[in-house]
């Protein structure tokens, strides 16, 4: 089968976040940007499948501007065969981004489809079940666990309670939870190897997609700094405390 991974360029997890001086969203220049992490697990699985001998083929797409293919690049480094990229400039919110993954999968047909459960920069955790209602699949959300068989997709989920199983008919749209696997490092040899693997670039235009933006951001501004606690002497002064000032009680 052949597996289709979307993967998206945010700033790097190490990096400290700064709110832009206009307050207009958070500071992206001169910043280091790396694959969502959540999304390079769903790789890593995809290339898992592939070694296992299930999947035929795993294309990586990435969707926004010309710097995303330094992102497919690494996914292609990884063991991916092949790169999609939706090139555009314009802000892409999860509703215009399950629009665009719905048009490639149209024009792809994968049997599966693997997401990061959220991206760690607006932490939104839509596009994936949004993908799903658009295509009309099953999906997996939260997936710690994926083991195709006959047909049929099983997959344990990570859930408030603790874990669930379910089994999807394929085909399936998958998100990955952190437990799902450990993503490896890409070896040099395979890197010099990523760079003559085909990459298609395409726009929304081409496929036939509106990203016209449907929220609006009206600011973004850091959370206050937290308060220095206090001691008390007694059990009482805290429940004092917590129900006179804190009115948590």
């Amino acid at each position: 089968m052949k597996v289709l991974v979307a993967v998206k360029r945010v700033v790097d997890y190490n990096v400290k976040i700064r709110v832009k001086a206009d307050q207009t969203g958070v500071e992206t220049q001169n910043v280091k940007m790396s694959m969502n992490p959540f999304d390079e697990i769903g790789v890593e699985e995809a290339i898992r499948l592939k070694e296992a001998g299930t999947a035929t083929e795993v294309v990586a797409v990435s969707l926004g501007v010309q710097q995303c293919q330094e992102t497919l690049r690494t996914a292609l480094a990884m063991g991916a065969d092949r790169g999609i990229h939706v090139k555009t400039d314009e802000e892409l919110q999860p509703l215009a981004v399950a629009k665009l993954l719905k048009a490639v999968v149209d024009k792809e047909a994968p049997e599966l489809v693997i997401l990061g459960k959220q991206a760690i920069d607006d932490d939104a955790n839509q596009t994936g079940q949004m993908l799903s209602a658009l295509l009309g699949w099953s999906q997996g959300t939260f997936a710690s666990e994926i083991a195709p068989e006959n047909g049929t997709l099983h997959v344990t989920r990570e859930i408030d309670g603790g874990l669930e199983k379910v089994d999807l008919k394929m085909p399936a749209v998958v998100t990955t939870d952190l437990r799902l696997n450990e993503p490896r490092y890409a070896s040099l040899p395979n890197i010099m190897k990523a760079k003559k693997k085909p990459i298609d670039t395409m726009e929304p235009g081409d496929l036939g997609v509106d990203i016209a933006p449907r929220l609006t951001t009206l600011k973004v501004e850091e959370p206050p700094k937290r308060e220095a606690g206090i001691k008390v002497e007694t059990v009482s002064d805290l429940v004092d405390k917590l129900k006179n000032e804190a009115k948590v009680i």
